[in-house]
């Protein structure tokens, strides 16, 4: 896949538990060796990257942690997370440009510097230490920021003011955004394209607006299905999705075929292609196995490119 930057994106990356969403970060981040492939950043192997190389990596990819709870030391007050990176790369000459830098991050993402700065984690909700961590990536100015769920512990109310504040750093700071989520609706929300992933393979990627309005793939159908309708008069009748059974199926075959309610013979012998259902979507499932196959290196050629400000960094994974 590539991660695009020119125009900058917001790539959703969607699964259940275990589907390998996280470890799809910690890929792209360096932070984990790939069992096969490379992530290139400009072209380069991160593993051949110099130490100067290294550090701008470092710089222009940032993260967003799923725990705003964790990412914490308690015994720090919240402006250490902030001054820190900033220290490390020298972002400013003096105390006075380091305050005004700080200040405007974050304002940017709704925060006062006076009721924020000065205080311990403890004193702060899950809401605004999480957009504390969006003013830390903001700080450093990256083009990448890869968000590994990060409403999934903050209350609903608050889920709002921190998508509102990823959607803005995309579109007025052009950076692109790698938004992990179990979320469909939120996804659907802020993303211009769409990766369903199940148990480390891509069933289905593309626009999401045409991949959650009219899933193709068996298991993206289960994943939207189960969200409730916002309507008390209409009965909700999700397909439920069969249990998994543990087979001893040895060879190739499809990682669906257990749950899948079009499961053939073919899926228990064959692992499926990703083949172009149209112009921007394609699905891993033999139910297309007459359309053209999308080699997963060209994964990308299916997304819809967003007619936004540009940037100009190449960062992928091949």
């Amino acid at each position: 896949m590539t991660v695009m930057t020119d125009p900058p994106s917001i790539t959703a990356v969607v699964g259940e538990s275990g589907s390998g969403k996280t470890t799809l970060a910690r890929v792209l981040l360096g932070l984990a060796d790939p069992t096969s492939g490379e992530v290139l950043y400009n072209g380069k192997s991160l593993r051949k990257l110099g130490s100067g190389e290294w550090r701008q990596f470092r710089r222009d990819a940032q993260m967003i942690f799923q725990d705003p709870f964790e990412v914490y030391n308690p015994f720090y007050k919240v402006d250490h997370v902030l001054t820190s990176p900033m220290d490390k790369l020298g972002l400013a000459k003096t105390i006075d440009e380091r305050r005004k830098m700080i200040g405007e991050v974050l304002r940017t993402v709704g925060l006062r510097p006076e009721e924020t700065l000065g205080r311990y984690p403890h004193q702060l909700s899950g809401g605004q230490r999480q957009r504390v961590m969006v003013a830390r990536a903001l700080l450093l100015r990256p083009k990448l920021i890869i968000a590994d769920e990060p409403v999934s512990m903050i209350d609903a109310s608050l889920r709002a003011t921190v998508l509102g504040s990823l959607r803005r750093l995309n579109r007025e700071f052009g950076i692109s955004i790698v938004y992990i989520t179990h979320d469909l609706t939120t996804a659907y929300q802020i993303s211009d394209n769409i990766i369903v992933l199940y148990r480390g393979s891509v069933a289905e990627v593309g626009d999401v607006r045409l991949v959650v309005r009219s899933p193709q793939h068996p298991y993206t159908r289960l994943l939207v299905g189960s969200i409730p309708l916002p309507d008390l008069k209409r009965r909700w009748e999700a397909e439920a999705a069969p249990a998994m059974t543990v087979k001893s199926l040895t060879g190739p075959h499809c990682k669906f075929v257990y749950r899948c309610p079009s499961a053939s013979e073919v899926c228990t012998r064959s692992v499926p292609g990703l083949y172009r259902v149209d112009d921007n979507r394609a699905a891993a499932c033999f139910l297309y196995q007459g359309s053209p196959e999308v080699q997963i290196d060209e994964m990308d050629t299916v997304f819809t490119v967003p007619r936004r400000g540009q940037t100009s960094i190449p960062l992928q994974s091949a």
